[in-house]
C-alpha cells in the first residue's frame, strides 16, 4: 500500500465522522480461510470506527443470511495491516477480498496479476456509483476494484467573520486569493492556515493547483511514467504560484512547525487567528467536537478557485474518492463466488448505505441527496454535489503514486514551501523518480 506519513495516520484514525480512509477496514486474509470451510471468503481490516457501524454490523448481517457464503473478518491496526498485506500479496497468499486505496497500489497488483479481472460481474453495479469514485477501481477499461467506504474530498474552508471583517470576500480565483492577502495581514490574521510540518497538507495545495493550471493530464502523464513528466510547464507554473503565495505570507508564521496530528491548523481557523484553510472533509468531525458552535455558524466551505486560463475544469476536486476492494487472483472458485456476490449484494445494500450517513460520512451512490441532506446537513450535501459533479476526482497523489515516489514527493514538496529549493529544481528531482 502506499506509504502514509504517521501524522495524517493519527489525524485520520482520530476522525469519527466523515469515513477517513485511514480508518476505513480494509480487506483480506489468509486465502486459505484459516480453518474456515472451503466457501468461505475472508477479510481483513482495520480496527476503528467502522468495526462497529459500518463494515462490522454488515458482515454480521452477511454471514447470519449466507452460510453457504461466509465473509470471516479479521482486524488489526493500521501499521500492521500495512505489513501484512503487503507481505501476503507479494507471497501469494492474499486474503479472498482485498482492501486498498486503488492509486498505485492497485497498479502494481493489476501488473503483477494478484487481483481479478471484476468487469462483467460488477456491470450491474456501477451504475448505483458516483462515476468519478467508481473510475479509481478501472485500469484499461477493467474493473479490478470497487469502492466500499466515504468519498472525503479536500475543502477549502473559511472562517465568515474574519472575511467579513477584513471585508474580503470568498476567493473564487487565484488572483483573487492574492489580493486577499495583504487585506487579511493588515487586519492582524494570517491569510491561511497549514499544517506545513506534517506534509501531506501541502500537497493539496500542488494537487489543486496542478490540476488547475495543467488539467489533470498533467498528472496522468506522470502516473504513465512518461520521462520528464514533472517537467510540464504547467507544473512548475503551479509551484511558483504556491512560492509566490509563501513569499507574499500567505500562510501563518510558523507553519513549518503547526501540525495536522495535533489539530493545530483546525484550531487556527476557528480561533479567528486565520482566515482560511485547504484541508480533508474528515476535518468537519474535529470543528463539530471543538467548536460546535462556529461549525454550525461562523464555518464556511466550498471547492479550491479556479485558475484564470488555466486548462482544468474549476469542477475537478481532490482527496479521497473512497476505499476499494478487490478479489485476489489466487482465492479459490468458491471464495471467489462469495466474494463477490457480498460486493455486489452486501456492499453498499440498504443497510449499509443508512449505517454510513448516520455515521455522518457520506457514500459515494447515486440518488441519496435526501438522505445525505437530512443527516449531513448543508456540508454533506456540499461535499456529495461536489463528488456527484466534479469531470474528474483526483486521488490525492500520495495515495496514487508508488511508495518510493510518494515519499519523494513529500520531501521535495516541504523543501518548495521552505523555499530551499525552486519549482524547476523540484521538477528535476521528482523526474529522477519515475519509475521507481
Amino acid at each position: 500500500m502506499t506509504l502514509r506519513t504517521s501524522s495524517r495516520r493519527r489525524t485520520r484514525l482520530a476522525a469519527v465522522a466523515l469515513g477517513v480512509s485511514a480508518l476505513m477496514l480494509g480487506a483480506t486474509a489468509c486465502s486459505s480461510g484459516g480453518g474456515a470451510p472451503s466457501g468461505s471468503a475472508t477479510l481483513w481490516g482495520l480496527t476503528g470506527t467502522d468495526e462497529d457501524t459500518v463494515l462490522g454490523p454488515s458482515l454480521k448481517e452477511w454471514n447470519a443470511a449466507n452460510a453457504d457464503g461466509q465473509v470471516a473478518a479479521t482486524y488489526f491496526q493500521n501499521d500492521a495491516y500495512k505489513t501484512k498485506i503487503r507481505t501476503a500479496v507479494g507471497a501469494g497468499s492474499a486474503p479472498t477480498i482485498i482492501y486498498s486505496w486503488a492509486g498505485g497500489t492497485l497498479n502494481s497488483y493489476v501488473d503483477a496479476g494478484k487481483v481479478a479481472d471484476i468487469t462483467s460481474e460488477t456491470a450491474d453495479a456501477k451504475g448505483k456509483f458516483l462515476e468519478s469514485v467508481w473510475n479509481q477501481g478501472v485500469i484499461d477499461d477493467k474493473v479490478y476494484a470497487v469502492p466500499m467506504n466515504a468519498t472525503t474530498p479536500i475543502m477549502f474552508y473559511y472562517n465568515k467573520d474574519v472575511l467579513k471583517a477584513a471585508g474580503v470576500e470568498v476567493p473564487t480565483n487565484f488572483d483573487e486569493i492574492v489580493d486577499a492577502i495583504p487585506k487579511l495581514k493588515a487586519a492582524g490574521v494570517a491569510p491561511f492556515s497549514l499544517a506545513g510540518a506534517s506534509k501531506w497538507p501541502s500537497l493539496m495545495w500542488e494537487e489543486y493547483l496542478v490540476d488547475r493550471v495543467a488539467g489533470p493530464e498533467a498528472f496522468n502523464r506522470i502516473m504513465a511514467g512518461e520521462a520528464d513528466a514533472w517537467s510540464d510547464p504547467g507544473i512548475i507554473e503551479a509551484n511558483e504560484k504556491i512560492q509566490e503565495l509563501v513569499k507574499a505570507g500567505a500562510f501563518v508564521d510558523g507553519y513549518a512547525s503547526v501540525t495536522a496530528d495535533s489539530n493545530a491548523d483546525v484550531a487556527l481557523l476557528y480561533t479567528g487567528k486565520a482566515a482560511m484553510m485547504l484541508q480533508g472533509a474528515w476535518v468537519m468531525t474535529t470543528f463539530k467536537q471543538q467548536a460546535a458552535e462556529f461549525a454550525e455558524k461562523g464555518l464556511g466551505y466550498t471547492t479550491f478557485p479556479a485558475v484564470t486560463g488555466g486548462k482544468g475544469d474549476p469542477s475537478n476536486i481532490v482527496g479521497n474518492p473512497s476505499g476499494y476492494f478487490s478479489i485476489s487472483a489466487s482465492a479459490t472458485k468458491e471464495q471467489k463466488a462469495s466474494a463477490l456476490k457480498y460486493l455486489t449484494e452486501g456492499v453498499f445494500d440498504k443497510g449499509y448505505i443508512d449505517r454510513m450517513v448516520k455515521a455522518g460520512q457520506v457514500p459515494p451512490i447515486t440518488d441519496i441527496d435526501s438522505e445525505i441532506a437530512d443527516a449531513g446537513g448543508d456540508f454533506g450535501t456540499t461535499v456529495y454535489d461536489l463528488t456527484k459533479n466534479a469531470k474528474n476526482f483526483q486521488m490525492s497523489w500520495d495515495q496514487a503514486l508508488p511508495p518510493a515516489q510518494a515519499t519523494a514527493l513529500l520531501t521535495n514538496l516541504d523543501q518548495l514551501f521552505n523555499l530551499q529549493i525552486t519549482p524547476q529544481e523540484f521538477s528535476d528531482n521528482m523526474n529522477k523518480t519515475i519509475g521507481q
